[in-house]
């Protein structure tokens, strides 16, 4: 009996280790240009974060450290996006 709790205690967890390293590989990119964060456009004052679709023009603010309005939306985009993996949206 122990031997098959034991058995399927590793099971799951080898289940969960590999949602992990899955989630993990998405995250790392290949480096290519297409794979951009952010998107810096000095001439129009604007920056575009590619990961959630935002562009703002207040370039000068944010070089200078207001990132209070990105910081916000990427928290929004992740408590969505933990929302939608949970199922209760």
């Amino acid at each position: 009996m122990l031997e098959l709790r034991t058995r399927l205690y590793n099971l799951e967890y080898q289940k969960y280790l590999d949602k992990i390293s899955s989630k993990r590989k998405t995250m790392v990119s290949s480096g290519d240009r297409s794979a951009k964060i952010r998107t810096y456009n000095y001439p129009q004052g604007r920056v575009t974060d590619h990961r959630i679709n935002l562009t703002l023009y207040n370039l000068p603010n944010i070089i200078n450290g207001d990132l209070y309005e990105i910081i916000e939306k990427l928290e929004i985009s992740e408590n969505a996006e933990r929302l939608k993996e949970t199922g209760l949206n």
